[in-house]
């Protein structure tokens, strides 16, 4: 399927070659993220943030309206389009050459978010919880990422259950992956799920077998930032786990991940250039 050198993003009518691996920056545009400090609740806030992100070295800044934190419920779809859509539109503007991926798991909203600005979709539920998503994505011509999540944002922490964790997410994300290439999408990548429905145990059983979904030949998104696996091993709470974060960032590197999407810019880019020499 080539390497990761040989990919081009088709983003619209335009071709993007990456150069992996990438820092996306997370920017939540709600009031209820698991991370404190991530919350930006108005524009200026958010517009802040990206302009430090774009500086400390960000390639693509992702936009979420609706929180997936292990027991959020779904927002309104309505309420989803007015967090996102002026951010998304005052990042292009500020920032015409930064990739913006909106995070969203409805159609409708990465519709909009496209027309907006963006130029990437990234889908915790990897086409499932929208009928629509797949078509969509495939006509609007940008890349597109899917998770792994087991369950539900509000039920995914109750006892998840695997028999082989590495191996069950292999064969969803093999599937789902040829389900987005039937349906039309031409740039697929995917993202293990680290944190949705998974204990510790299984996050870190996942990321011991990255170099395996490394080699589906889909460049592979890790989300590890400041998440429970962190916390609960040192004892640390997410504002504290920075430190653990760049750890494990590093591990995943050396496994072959392409991108990392952090609370934290500056020190990943710093993992990604050491890890380079």
């Amino acid at each position: 399927m080539g390497s990761r050198e040989d990919i081009q993003w088709r983003m619209g009518s335009t071709l993007v070659r990456p150069e992996f691996p990438l820092v996306m920056g997370i920017i939540n545009t709600t009031p209820d993220s698991f991370h404190t400090a991530s919350r930006h609740v108005d524009l200026n806030s958010a517009l802040q943030t990206a302009e430090s992100m774009a500086a400390e070295g960000a390639a693509i800044l992702d936009i979420g309206g609706a929180s997936s934190r292990p027991g959020s419920t779904a927002v309104p779809e309505a309420l989803e389009l007015e967090r996102v859509l002026p951010v998304v539109q005052s990042i292009r503007k500020h920032f015409p050459s930064i990739v913006i991926s909106i995070d969203t798991w409805r159609a409708a909203v990465a519709k909009e978010a496209v027309a907006a600005g963006a130029n990437m979709v990234n889908d915790i539920s990897a086409g499932r919880s929208d009928p629509d998503m797949l078509a969509t994505v495939a006509r609007l011509n940008v890349p597109y990422i899917m998770m792994h999540m087991q369950g539900e944002p509000r039920t995914m922490q109750t006892a998840p259950f695997y028999t082989n964790v590495l191996a069950e997410v292999l064969h969803f994300l093999a599937q789902r992956a040829l389900a987005a290439r039937q349906a039309g999408i031409a740039d697929v990548l995917v993202d293990p799920g680290f944190g949705f429905g998974k204990d510790a145990q299984q996050n870190f059983a996942l990321l011991a077998g990255l170099p395996a979904l490394c080699n589906l030949g889909m460049p592979v998104l890790v989300g590890l930032s400041r998440k429970r696996m962190i916390n609960e091993t040192l004892g640390t709470l997410p504002a504290e786990a920075l430190n653990g974060t760049t750890v494990l960032n590093t591990r995943a590197l050396h496994a072959g991940a392409s991108i990392l999407r952090v609370h934290d810019v500056r020190e990943a880019v710093q993992a990604v250039k050491l890890m380079g020499r």
